[in-house]
């Protein structure tokens, strides 16, 4: 066997002392309430039902799982202290804390989180995030998704109250990194039971983070509160979180010079400025995120979008460098490969347009475009659909107008609010479609897996065996970064979307708020991690 402990300095931590920080000594301030702006409405706070970045940062705080992320994306023990592997790498055994409970003070066991994990993969379910499981490589897993097996067939039990062991089909390397991704947090059976889908309402829902929810208001806002059975409460510092609905980023930006939020996203453009005026509060990192456009290359799909060449044309003519330097200016990078540069392990291929300069893209472009039989007697022209928001707004018209004046294309610009949007792209309703994707953990599969066959973001639908196969063998493989770059290489090739721009965390953020993990690239934050030191 062989033994994966966490390191014990992060079981304990000292009582915090009235109005200092514990560890820094810092003076805390009197209220300590986070309020921070999203975009649009979260998709939900069940755990196995979530699929959205604001509602996953809700679940985070709501529940814990066997492992959370340092402030530099390091592995530390959530309701898992530590881990034992097989020496086939195809058991896992996580032994529980024992002090563990949920809000309505039962213990926390390992049943818990084969409930969840059970009900993740059950087709009943329907969790968006089924696929996941999958990736997983959990016994039986692919199987029971698929409909072929029984749910109790899944490769996890509880030994015990405190011990779990999930069996892989396969070994994965990055299993433990995988269990800090909501979909893996345990759930209440009891408490489901009883109120069915309504569990997760203010009153009825239970959970086993550091805070509770305490209010919802339907694109509004929602409230967590300090969890007074969690763990470590004793060291929690934050007592409130205040998620606020904020459509548009001009207003949100608004709010926050006037004090009503601790942080928002810097609109487009406006970061340089801000820096210059809050040098303090305007801040810039790398994150583990892509912002593309997807072809819809299912059999309903435009038929134009069939052909490679003006998929290529599209995608060379986008002058990336103008779009992260002119309109969004926060230190985001272009993106000529899916994967970013930010990934762990991962090495940027050198894909042949990426070296081209924009000139001659756009000649290749035109080339392309005139030989799949479009021109001015024959003009392409498609709907461009992205969610609300100005910065999409501005980007889709950027990228509309660039293939107008050098190509003589029409896309027309449509956009949907949030959970409109995400239904009609995974029904297909669409043409060409913004795509983003936050890694769920760090390593390049994550993305990439994205344009595999069964993958269930797939919402272009684009199938390539090969893709399939090289992604499959990346999983074992002992240098999965040859499959990543074949990949990388076959999507330049193909072109089934356009890779835009790879994400920097733009934020405005209150100087007294603190421990923001600016260095952990996938975001993970923990509203226990935060606090407020006095003016």
């Amino acid at each position: 066997m062989t033994a994966a402990l966490l390191a014990a300095s992060f079981l304990s931590g000292p009582v915090l002392a009235a109005g200092t920080h514990p560890t820094t000594g810092e003076a805390l301030a009197d209220d300590q309430t986070f309020t921070y702006r999203v975009l649009d409405e979260h998709s939900s706070v069940d755990p196995q039902i979530v699929e959205d970045v604001s509602g996953a940062e809700i679940v985070r705080d709501l529940f814990e799982g066997l492992y959370n992320q340092d402030e530099d994306g390091n592995l530390v023990p959530g309701v898992a202290l530590s881990h034992e592997v097989s020496d086939d790498k195809l058991t896992y055994t996580f032994k529980l804390r024992d002090n563990a409970k949920w809000s309505n003070g039962e213990p926390v066991t390992a049943n818990d989180f084969v409930f969840a994990w059970k009900r993740a993969v059950n087709p009943e379910t329907a969790s968006p995030y089924a696929w996941y499981m999958e990736l997983m490589s959990i016994a039986n897993g692919a199987d029971i998704i698929a409909g072929e097996k029984p749910v109790d067939e899944l490769g996890v039990k509880a030994v015990d109250d405190l011990t779990l062991e999930v069996t892989l089909s396969q070994p994965l390397p990055y299993f433990p990194q995988m269990v800090t991704h909501s979909t893996t947090f345990p759930s209440p059976e009891a408490v489901i039971a009883e109120h069915g889908a309504d569990w997760t309402k203010p009153g009825n829902i239970v959970s086993n983070g550091a805070y509770i929810l305490t209010e919802h208001v339907l694109n509004e806002r929602s409230v967590r509160e300090r969890n007074e059975m969690y763990w470590d409460n004793e060291n929690t510092i934050l007592d409130k979180v205040v998620a606020v609905v904020i459509n548009d980023e001009n207003q949100a930006l608004t709010r926050y010079m006037a004090g009503e939020l601790d942080r928002t996203e810097v609109p487009a453009g406006q970061f340089p400025r801000l820096k210059e005026e809050n040098p303090d509060e305007a801040i810039n990192f790398p994150r583990l995120c892509n912002y593309y456009y997807t072809f819809n290359l299912s059999d309903g799909g435009p038929e134009a979008f069939k052909d490679v060449r003006v998929r290529k044309a599209l995608a060379y003519a986008v002058d990336r460098n103008v779009i992260v330097e002119n309109v969004l200016q926060g230190g985001q990078f272009p993106a000529y490969t899916f994967t970013p540069g930010a990934t762990a392990g991962f090495e940027v291929p050198e894909v042949d347009y990426a070296n081209w300069s924009q000139a001659e893209r756009d000649e290749k472009a035109k080339e392309l475009l005139a030989e799949a039989g479009y021109g001015p007697d024959n003009p392409l022209s498609f709907d461009m659909l992205y969610n609300t928001s100005e910065a999409h707004k501005k980007i889709a018209t950027v990228m509309s107008q660039m293939w107008k004046q050098k190509l003589g294309v029409e896309a027309t610009l449509n956009n949907m609010e949030w959970k409109t949007f995400l239904d009609v792209r995974g029904k297909q309703d669409f043409e060409l479609a913004r795509g983003a994707w936050c890694g769920d953990y760090n390593e390049a599969s994550t993305f990439l897996d994205l344009v595999t066959s069964p993958s269930g973001y797939n919402d272009g639908k684009y199938s390539n065996a090969t893709v399939d196969e090289l992604m499959t063998g990346a999983r074992t493989a002992e240098n999965p970064q040859e499959n990543y770059t074949q990949v990388e290489m076959t999507l330049a090739e193909e072109m089934p979307v356009i890779p835009v721009y790879h994400y920097a965390g733009v934020y405005m953020l209150n100087d007294q708020l603190k421990n923001w993990p600016i260095n952990n690239v996938e975001q993970n934050w923990y509203s226990k991690n935060l606090y407020k030191v006095a003016e």
